[in-house]
């Protein structure tokens, strides 16, 4: 798989994803951590290997961007957490990309054409200056969909609806901004309805480009996509790891959209985030279930699982994402310069429906 010279890495943030990839390039034959970005003060000149609880290196983490950009690298492992507005993390892509860095994310970029050229033209222009390539990868968005799903539609001469369900269990995620943050999980719907404003813009974005990437592989174009989100209101206090979830407050979202493509064919995202499995009815069996409608029908159920007892069960979720942007590596610094996408087997030939 990796031929010549270690790959050279930097690590783009160290929370509990950025740590995990680091010990996974740290711990890989073929590959060298030679830098890491932080947004903490406190861990600014920190050796990497004692962040990552690994030996020494006299690599020194740094909160200094330009130290990045002047750092010899082959690929920057682009993994902050994804913040408000969706296009806030744009200009720091775009000079790593102008650096000649590759740049693997887990922080968005699926499918930048997604929200029109103004937003993917400044990051297609930066790579291609730079002689660099943009890859967004993950789990969901990044794996479900856009190569399970897609690959599997390949066994449909005619794709009539596709489903993808998520459900996600907050109640053992130890952080508070996280779950009570981003998640949305406690916040008051007599205050505030967070299925309008920013967070529903944040998601509106982010999730989206799994549909305009389906739609292009499925050899259509969106014609409308129609936002149908839920709350679930606490029933009682609930206790999680990250803190209490009051009653009458929300303990679950349901974020929710259907995009109608040229074609006819119909695509269904629905992502939950609980704190209580049990709120839910018995449908949703796996972390995702995924239905493809059409002839002839196909159903898959995916789930990641911790086996060790004693760690965390979030560990599962996190080491599969790392895995993904860590064996994207090869392939992205192989491909031309631009964005770059996993490509599923050509469905365009589907008849289409009348």
């Amino acid at each position: 798989m990796y031929v010549g010279e270690a790959i050279r890495v930097v690590q783009w943030a160290s929370g509990s994803m950025g740590r995990t990839a680091m010990r996974m390039v740290i711990d890989h034959a073929n590959m060298d951590l030679v830098g890491t970005l932080v947004y903490s003060a406190r861990k600014h000149g920190i050796d990497v290997g004692e962040i990552a609880r690994r030996p020494v290196s006299g690599v020194l983490a740094t909160n200094n961007i330009d130290d990045i950009l002047r750092t010899d690298a082959d690929v920057v492992l682009h993994m902050p957490r994804i913040t408000l507005p969706y296009e806030a993390l744009v200009p720091d892509v775009v000079r790593l990309l102008e650096s000649g860095k590759n740049v693997i994310s887990t922080a968005g970029f699926h499918w930048p054409d997604a929200h029109g050229e103004l937003y993917a033209g400044p990051l297609r222009a930066a790579a291609i200056r730079g002689n660099a390539t943009l890859a967004g990868v993950g789990v969901n968005p990044g794996m479900v969909a856009e190569r399970l799903v897609m690959a599997a539609s390949a066994m449909s001469v005619e794709t009539d609806r596709i489903e993808i369900f998520e459900t996600v269990d907050a109640s053992a995620m130890a952080s508070p901004e996280f779950v009570f943050g981003l998640m949305g999980l406690g916040s008051d719907p007599a205050e505030k309805d967070i299925r309008q404003g920013p967070l529903s813009e944040l998601y509106g974005a982010l999730f989206s480009e799994i549909l305009y990437f389906c739609a292009n592989h499925l050899g259509s174009k969106i014609a409308a996509i129609e936002p149908d989100h839920q709350l679930t209101i606490a029933p009682r206090d609930i206790v999680v790891a990250a803190g209490t979830i009051a009653k009458d407050t929300v303990a679950a979202t349901e974020w929710r959209w259907t995009a109608y493509l040229e074609n006819g064919t119909e695509l269904l995202l629905s992502i939950i985030w609980t704190a209580d499995r049990s709120l839910h009815d018995g449908d949703r069996q796996g972390h995702w279930v995924m239905n493809i409608k059409g002839r002839p029908d196909i159903k898959m159920t995916l789930d990641i699982s911790e086996a060790d007892p004693a760690k965390p069960p979030s560990r599962a979720l996190t080491d599969a994402v790392c895995a993904v942007a860590i064996n994207a590596i090869p392939e992205v610094i192989a491909a031309p310069a631009g964005l770059f996408a996993f490509q599923p087997p050509s469905i365009s030939l589907q008849r289409q429906k009348v």
